[in-house]
C-alpha cells in the first residue's frame, strides 16, 4: 500500500505562483509514473503533468510553460511548481503515483491517489 499526503495549496492571485508538492509513504518498491492530476468544478479529473521513473516529462498543453513537474526518488516525493496562474487553473489537484509488480511477462500496476489540495486563483 502506497500513502500519498499533499501540500502547497491554497490562495493565489492570477498571474502568481504556487508549489505543490506530494509525499509518498509506505510500501514504496515498484513505483514508475507520478503525477499530478485536477479536477475542477463541474469538469472531470484530468492530467496535468506526469513523470516517469526516467524523468520524462508530459504536460497537459494549457500548463505547457507555466508548470513544471520534478520528483526525488531518494525522498518520494514530486512536486508542481505552478507560475503564471490564471482563474481557469482553480482545481483540487490531486497527486498521483503508480506502482508496479509481478514478472516482466505480469506486470500488476496499481495507481495511488492524494486526498487533494485546493488551488484557488482569483483573478
Amino acid at each position: 500500500q502506497v500513502h500519498l499526503v499533499e501540500s502547497g495549496g491554497g490562495l493565489v492571485q492570477a498571474g502568481g505562483s504556487l508549489t505543490l508538492s506530494c509525499a509518498a509513504s509506505g510500501r514504496l518498491f515498484g513505483i514508475t509514473d507520478m503525477g499530478w492530476y485536477r479536477q475542477a468544478p463541474g469538469k472531470e479529473r484530468e492530467m496535468v503533468a506526469s513523470i516517469s521513473s526516467t524523468y520524462t516529462t508530459t504536460y497537459a498543453e494549457s500548463v505547457r510553460g507555466r508548470f513544471t513537474i520534478s520528483r526525488n526518488n531518494a525522498a518520494s516525493t514530486v512536486s508542481l511548481q505552478m507560475s503564471s496562474l490564471k482563474p481557469e487553473d482553480t482545481a483540487v489537484y490531486y497527486c498521483m503515483v503508480r506502482q508496479e509488480r509481478g514478472p516482466v511477462e505480469r506486470v500488476v500496476a496499481a495507481d495511488y491517489w492524494g486526498q487533494g489540495t485546493l488551488v484557488t486563483v482569483s483573478s
